[in-house]
């Protein structure tokens, strides 16, 4: 046991003197913070912050709309309407545009029995229609304009509009629940821990037989405590820089955002100690299933620029579980989504979901766990066999015919 701690205290030690490791998690920390500050960085570009909706500057050259178009100047939130007056002009109106003072311009006049409605933008790339929620704001604000002028009283005016009482209901019995922006956040973070932390494991391994430290840890420590130690030195260091980023996301959110600003986007009630337990579980789980995966790829080459081509089985059968994962989320009570829980390339991704969603019961992560677990258990039978048998090897690369029968040496 002492020999294990010692190679993790060894491998951690490498890991965070690396320069790759500091610094891309100082892109990661400050993209994050970045992230946080950008309605602060618009309040900054756009003046006072204020007036934060689009700028659109309205012309109604026959006064179709009369005075009711000052109702729009009331909300802001998400269209910023300036009513221009009768020195109106289309050329300043497009110079406006120019120096981006405003962002459209729509002017109104009628055509015979018509409203005619010309919005106006500097170019069409990415404007292929008038916004629809424009054409309800103005559709709306002119029948209510009717409605008035016909005199109607407020219970006549009421049943005009349809009072419908909405509700969503689906077949199946399982109730799903859980916010799929929060699904989406903890699928990228996971598979990023997972899939980044044990891919340098293989790397670790691979450098070590280059530089010939290899042969002083064999002599002094046994193959397996070399593989583990490895193993559990690089999952920490990587558990560390995940939990600085969770750390940076929640002390950003609370220095730099407004209370309440993610409430719409994000429900954070779906956290509970409960999925946080799952999350980590599966995350050491899921490491240690990638890693040893890792550590046996890693071992079986001799020069750090073999690494890549040796890993890309272990990275596809990663994108896979990933995947598999992330579609069964549009389906979370379908039967592929029960199996992708289930199988060990894809659980570490998949279950927490499930647990968040509230369609995982207590036997089904017992029995993923469980699966996950032995799967491990064999790996790194394997990963230890074949490790023992190929850290020494300086040639070329061990065919896979050769790591088959390695792996099947019961003498290591």
């Amino acid at each position: 046991m002492r020999e294990l701690f010692t190679v993790a205290k060894f491998t951690m030690k490498d890991m965070l003197s690396r320069k790759s490791y500091i610094i891309s998690t100082i892109i990661i920390l400050a993209l994050i913070v970045l992230a946080f500050n950008i309605p602060n960085i618009k309040k900054m570009i756009g003046g006072s912050g204020e007036e934060t909706g689009t700028k659109v500057l309205i012309y109604d050259s026959d006064k179709i709309y009369g005075d009711s178009l000052n109702i729009l100047k009331e909300n802001k939130e998400y269209y910023n309407f300036i009513i221009a007056d009768d020195t109106f002009s289309m050329e300043n109106a497009k110079e406006k545009i120019e120096n981006d003072e405003v962002s459209s311009i729509i002017v109104f006049e009628r055509q015979n029995d018509k409203i005619g409605m010309k919005y106006v933008v500097k170019n069409l790339t990415m404007v292929k229609t008038v916004p629809e929620e424009l054409v309800n704001i103005f559709t709306n604000l002119y029948s209510n304009n009717k409605i008035q002028e016909l005199g109607l009283t407020q219970e006549q005016i009421s049943s005009l509009n349809p009072n419908f009482d909405y509700q969503l209901m689906q077949t199946e019995t399982e109730e799903v629940k859980g916010n799929p922006i929060v699904i989406m956040l903890i699928s990228i973070v996971l598979f990023y821990a997972i899939y980044f932390c044990a891919y340098q494991v293989s790397t670790s391994i691979t450098t070590e037989k280059t530089s010939k430290i290899i042969e002083t840890l064999v002599t002094s420590t046994k193959p397996k405590t070399i593989v583990l130690g490895k193993t559990i030195g690089i999952g920490i260091v990587g558990l560390v820089q995940i939990v600085l980023i969770i750390a940076t996301a929640l002390i950003s959110k609370n220095l730099f955002l407004e209370p309440g600003a993610l409430d719409g986007i994000i429900d954070f009630s779906c956290f509970t100690p409960m999925l946080g337990l799952i999350t980590f579980i599966y995350f050491i789980l899921g490491y240690a299933f990638f890693a040893l995966l890792y550590a046996l790829t890693g071992s079986t080459v001799s020069k750090p620029e073999d690494v890549q081509s040796a890993n890309s089985p272990v990275a596809i059968i990663a994108v896979i579980g990933f995947y598999l994962s992330y579609f069964t989320m549009m389906n979370p009570t379908s039967d592929l989504n029960k199996v992708a829980g289930i199988l060990p390339i894809s659980s570490p991704f998949c279950m927490p979901f499930r647990v968040m969603m509230g369609i995982a019961s207590t036997s089904d992560i017992i029995i993923s766990i469980a699966v996950l677990v032995v799967t491990i258990a064999i790996i790194a039978l394997f990963s230890i066999r074949i490790y023992s048998q190929a850290i020494l090897n300086y040639g070329s690369k061990i065919s896979l015919k050769d790591a088959i029968k390695m792996g099947k040496n019961k003498d290591i």
